[in-house]
């Protein structure tokens, strides 16, 4: 069986679709053409913005004028993350989704269910005719893992609807009505070559098999952080036995744990035996302290080709400092949600080329003042460091949750119908563009549902098929009780 043959049909054909369109962020121009010939080819009121974002409006259904408006919100960019043996292109390939037993993922890529099981559920409602409804407008926006670019630069007035229903959630069973705010931060290290001197061997390590995943949903599993791992084990190697870093490059997104890295070190033929056996026991102690979270972790060491040159070695050595030093991973729990983390930091990129080494990092925080000290706590430590360049951007406030609205008892008056139990309020330690949107349509109700994503941001990016059928449910249900205006 193929995806699109699932139930609801109507999800997932549009689903697949999808998925045949190579959309990573920031290189969605594919994906907005198809959007908006979608659009017009049903006959729908159909616009695009400067930015990118599309909005496709449909009246009310007969006898459902009198309610209020939704607007039924998904991103169309995905995270382009694989694994080192996939050869997938994502500016030109489609992904290869398949069914996995209760499960729909893809062959060693993201999935892109985040978020095209909610744009595809939005696409649903306007081609479904049988979805009782009021006026329905379906917002897919622009960029919203590398910044969010669509909420940051849709405009106020634009859209009609009262109530802002996103799609974006990853846990089947949650009303999320709030989460945390995000800030992003690069220090950056100026370094000369030199070259590496006569008499020297060459290896490449590289750090794979790690779980990575969602910066936000799962920094609270402690799972390994593949730049970590590879600092802890080049420090020993330059400070005690005269190795000299070619390259160290590991992580490639901001907002995904990393899951991968890679070095190339030179070191005096006289210490082989000593620096293979750092190696090799140094990742045996990372491997067993993460044997839980990591059990798939492996490093493998290989003989690699001379290089002519080696980045200057105290930079480098102040960089790997900072890297082990600086923060990463849960900072605070959150004391007014049981299991919701307050505040973490992803240390998430490290590249070296064009002469400088660069570390990234993604802070979120639900409180601005903690966001705030995180900030000067990460400023502080690349200060002491040594780094020449230090940037804060892209920051953007939580989004405050309110308990007491009317959609929020439809929502929890309609899961009970359709599930036979509670649902849960909560808020979420994710991104969401509900925060920057409603700064906009300061008069908007706001929620987020969705069905069961596993491990988004990372290769093993998966959606649990029975969960997106009971939330196809749960939509007509609510768009069905949707209060009077």
């Amino acid at each position: 069986m193929n995806i699109q043959d699932l139930e609801p049909k109507v999800v997932w054909k549009n689903f697949h679709a999808l998925t045949q369109i190579p959309r990573p962020s920031k290189h969605e121009a594919k994906v907005i053409e198809y959007l908006y010939n979608w659009g017009i080819e049903h006959g729908f009121d159909t616009k695009k913005d400067d930015t990118g974002n599309i909005i496709i409006s449909v009246p009310a259904t007969p006898g459902m004028e009198n309610r209020k408006g939704v607007i039924l919100q998904g991103h169309m960019d995905m995270v382009p993350q694989k694994t080192s043996d996939s050869a997938h292109d994502f500016l030109k390939d489609p992904i290869n989704a398949y069914i996995d037993g209760e499960w729909v993922t893809a062959d060693r890529t993201t999935l892109g269910a985040d978020n095209g099981i909610g744009v595809a559920l939005g696409l649903a409602v306007l081609e479904d005719k049988s979805v009782k409804h009021g006026p329905v407008e379906v917002l897919v926006t622009y960029d919203e893992e590398t910044g969010m670019t669509g909420a940051n630069c849709l405009k106020p007035g634009v859209l009609k609807g009262d109530i802002l229903l996103n799609l974006d959630s990853e846990e089947e069973g949650e009303l999320c009505v709030g989460c945390a705010g995000g800030l992003d931060a690069s220090a950056s290290f100026k370094y000369l070559k030199y070259k590496v001197p006569a008499g020297h061997k060459f290896l490449s390590l590289d750090i794979k098999g790690l779980q990575g995943g969602h910066s936000g949903m799962d920094i609270s599993l402690y799972r390994a952080n593949a730049n970590k791992a590879m600092a802890r084990i080049l420090l020993p190697l330059v400070e005690m036995l005269g190795a000299k870093v070619i390259s160290f490059n590991g992580g490639s997104l901001r907002n995904a744990i990393p899951f991968e890295a890679a070095a190339q070190i030179a070191f005096p033929e006289e210490n082989e035996k000593a620096i293979r056996e750092l190696i090799k026991n140094t990742f045996a102690e990372i491997k067993a302290e993460f044997q839980e979270s990591d059990p798939s972790a492996s490093l493998i060491v290989e003989d690699a080709p001379a290089a002519d040159k080696f980045i200057q070695g105290s930079v480098m050595l102040r960089a790997i400092k900072g890297i082990l030093a600086a923060p990463h991973g849960v900072i605070r729990m959150s004391r007014t949600m049981e299991g919701l983390t307050e505040t973490s930091i992803n240390l998430a990129i490290v590249r070296t080329e064009k002469g400088r080494i660069t570390v990234h990092s993604l802070m979120r925080s639900a409180i601005d003042s903690s966001k705030a000290y995180l900030a000067e706590r990460v400023r502080c430590l690349w200060e002491l460091a040594g780094a020449d360049a230090i940037e804060f951007k892209g920051g953007y406030s939580g989004w405050t949750p309110k308990l007491d609205t009317p959609i929020n008892k439809v929502c929890m008056e309609q899961y009970e119908k359709v599930y036979g139990k509670p649902m849960k309020i909560m808020a979420t330690h994710g991104g969401l563009e509900c925060a920057i949107m409603g700064a906009k349509y300061p008069a908007w109700e706001m929620v987020s549902i969705g069905p069961t994503i596993k491990y988004p941001h990372s290769p093993d990016e998966k959606v649990n098929i029975a969960s997106v059928a009971r939330t196809w449910d749960y939509l007509k249900a609510i768009l069905e009780n949707i209060p009077v205006k």
